[in-house]
């Protein structure tokens, strides 16, 4: 899934009501339509139709289960920031965003700099990503890599 997202983008007009469906839903994906309406105080069709009309608008982009990434054997999180040169950007990106090793890829403010989050089985795993992969796509002058300690917090939902 390739979000190209610009500063265009639109921002949808939410309301309270959306809110709290929005709330609700990040605490439980897989709550009924017939317990959210309780929890609303509004009818179940009343919540199928702002779900619907959220969908549709892309304030909620996916359904999706959060994984436990150590119960499923991936020992190794680790964040990268990797300079490339301007004209290798794009291309770059492109190939970073197929990769299943790579969670999550941000473009950075600073030197044509991509800031990036990858998952691996352990470290032998992330040095052959970095080795057979990363270090021989075109145009990248230098990567730091930090491997993560401790989460104390992981962003899920977000602040409404």
């Amino acid at each position: 899934m390739n979000h190209h997202r610009s500063l265009t983008d639109q921002p949808v007009d939410i309301d309270e009501i959306d809110r709290k469906i929005i709330t609700i839903l990040n605490k439980n994906g897989r709550i009924s339509y017939t317990d959210l309406a309780k929890d609303i105080g509004l009818s179940r069709v009343a919540v199928q139709a702002r779900i619907n009309a959220l969908i549709e608008n892309e304030v909620i982009e996916r359904f999706t289960a959060v994984i436990n990434p150590a119960k499923i054997g991936i020992t190794v999180s680790a964040f990268f920031n990797v300079e490339v040169e301007p004209k290798h950007l794009q291309e770059t990106a492109d190939q970073l965003a197929e990769e299943p090793f790579v969670t999550s890829l941000y473009h950075m403010t600073g030197p044509s700099k991509l800031h990036m989050h990858g998952l691996f089985i352990d470290n032998q795993e992330m040095e052959s990503f970095l080795k057979d992969k990363l270090y021989n796509m075109p145009g990248i002058m230098s990567v730091d890599c930090q491997v993560l300690i401790t989460r104390y917090k992981s962003r899920m939902g977000m602040r409404l």
